[in-house]
């Protein structure tokens, strides 16, 4: 894909969002989205992808440590979970009175409060 492509794509999750993994190792598990990069259509998700980051020693730290870190997983790898159908769903966008807000496209619940 043409990084102008990809620069198009306008994902319909955001931030707080309770997200479900479509593929990889971690398939089927769930997460809240932490953070979003749309430039890179990446995304992190809590508890999912997770790496040891070895830190040196510093000044503030002389032993040094081992942390555990979400990485970002590419945003075409998860679906937004929807509460009342209890699985992935697509979202979709509905037009009322001049405001737009997402639904799900299975049941059609707001999304949106």
């Amino acid at each position: 894909m043409n990084t102008s492509q990809s620069e198009n794509i306008k994902p319909k999750i955001k931030v707080n969002d309770n997200v479900v993994i479509k593929n990889g190792i971690s398939k089927g598990k769930r997460g809240k989205v932490l953070k979003i990069d749309r430039e890179n259509s990446r995304i992190i998700v809590e508890g999912i992808n997770k790496r040891n980051k070895y830190l040196k020693p510093s000044q503030d730290n002389p032993q040094g440590r081992v942390v555990s870190i979400e990485f970002p997983l590419h945003i075409s790898n998860v679906m937004y979970f929807c509460d009342k159908c209890k699985k992935g769903s697509r979202i979709g966008i509905e037009i009322k009175d001049k405001s737009k807000f997402r639904v799900c496209k299975a049941c059609g619940k707001s999304l949106d409060k």
